[in-house]
């Protein structure tokens, strides 16, 4: 389970982040970045939290709440389709993660990252593979981004209903495929993506 063991080896104020959304076809990748001041946390909500993944939608809604009412500093960044496709998506998922940071109402003296993928910022920084399972700030930042993008999907859905989003999220289910097929591409598709530009080249 998650805990402070590698916010613990370092001083000041240490921030966790992690993305959501690297895998689907359409849609901005969400990062998060949070931060526990003082690193403390109420026991119940640490037993709790662990790797987005492995929570329920409706487990992950609830934790998602009671994040911002624990006292934790919280930023959310994202970065859009079309920056996806101009600069890939780890550079991209790089750049939502910045820009969360720097939404934190807090000095960043360290951050813990998911991953083992370093980039290029002004802060000192660690990557831990499997940080969402292992870091009580990174399993937070997960569960932030995770329910932010999922929310933001379902609204695009509303604009576009024929791709299923509000379930899939926008990864390849037959039920995005068929939209795809039936609707062709929207704006928010990730047209540097193989299904994607298969797809594009066949119109």
């Amino acid at each position: 389970m998650p805990n402070f063991d590698f916010e613990r080896k370092h001083a000041g104020w240490i921030a966790g982040t992690d993305e959501a959304g690297r895998g689907p076809w359409v849609g901005p990748v969400v990062a998060a970045a949070v931060c526990f001041p003082n690193l403390e946390i109420d026991d119940v909500l640490a037993e709790q939290l662990n790797d987005s993944k492995k929570l329920s939608p409706k487990k992950r809604e609830v934790l998602f709440d009671r994040l911002f009412e624990s006292g934790a500093k919280i930023g959310i960044g994202q970065a859009s389709a079309k920056e996806i496709d101009e600069i890939n998506i780890l550079q991209a998922s790089f750049l939502a993660m910045r820009r969360a940071l720097l939404q934190l109402d807090c000095p960043i003296d360290f951050v813990l990252i998911d991953g083992n993928r370093m980039p290029k910022w002004e802060w000192p920084s660690e990557t831990i593979i499997g940080g969402d399972g292992k870091s009580l700030s990174i399993a937070a930042a997960s569960i932030v981004a995770k329910v932010t993008r999922d929310r933001l999907m379902a609204d695009l859905a509303k604009e576009y209903p024929f791709y299923g989003w509000e379930k899939n999220a926008g990864y390849g289910t037959a039920e995005h495929i068929k939209g795809l097929t039936e609707h062709g591409v929207t704006p928010y598709h990730r047209r540097s993506y193989a299904p994607i530009k298969k797809i594009l080249s066949g119109m």
